[in-house]
């Protein structure tokens, strides 16, 4: 029984390693979203085809769900689904940039 804060501690500390992707992979996530996503949301992200994904846009939009829209689209609108090419923590990590705003 001692064991399990320990295995519950790795798994935490696992659980929030893989939320965060490795330098070289930000650079491609960030390169992806203001291009792939900029060519329907607008190259600014202000909205084109697609709402605006600025953080004020997105200030009360629900993070899980906006992560589902990501990785799953939005049938009967061009949102195309993004999980063939995105794992769930990169799309977790796309909406934490999105709410609070991209780097430069």
């Amino acid at each position: 029984m001692r064991r399990m804060p320990i295995v519950l501690a790795l798994a935490a500390a696992f659980t929030a390693a893989a939320a965060d992707p490795a330098p070289a992979r930000r650079s491609e996530l960030l390169h992806l979203v203001r291009q792939d996503c900029g060519a329907c949301h607008g190259l600014t992200l202000k909205g084109g085809l697609g709402p605006s994904l600025e953080p004020a846009a997105l200030a009360e939009k629900d993070a899980e769900q906006l992560r589902l829209v990501i990785l799953y689209g939005r049938r009967g609108t061009p949102m195309p689904p993004w999980s063939p090419y995105l794992s769930d923590a990169e799309a977790r990590w796309i909406v934490e940039q999105l709410k609070t705003g991209l780097p430069q």
